[in-house]
């Protein structure tokens, strides 16, 4: 399982903001080992997708150019107090995480 993400979600009016800290190392499979001068292989995310009470608001699809530890802030209207908002991410090794927070 990868390292846990962060997840914050406020809510105004009707408009939630979604805010996301994923830890990723984010290799673009060009960089080279400094003792070994192999490259190192490529890890990175490929898919990110977020719902609301398990309905998809959002999908991503990430390559090699996303930093390591990634943020990501999105925005979602027509939610209300009580409402589940929850973000995957796959990465091209077949790890995957998910984090979810209710909307306060």
């Amino acid at each position: 399982m990868a390292d846990p993400m962060k997840i914050r979600v406020t809510l105004a009016g009707d408009l939630a903001s979604v805010k996301v800290l994923m830890n990723h190392e984010m290799e673009t499979g060009l960089r080279k080992d400094a003792k070994t001068g192999q490259l190192i292989p490529a890890h990175f995310i490929q898919n990110v997708t977020a719902s609301l009470n398990g309905k998809p608001v959002m999908e991503a699809q990430w390559g090699t150019a996303i930093s390591k530890n990634p943020f990501l802030e999105f925005k979602i209207k027509g939610v209300k107090a009580g409402d589940k908002v929850a973000v995957d991410w796959f990465d091209n090794k077949g790890d995957k995480n998910h984090i979810e927070d209710s909307v306060k």
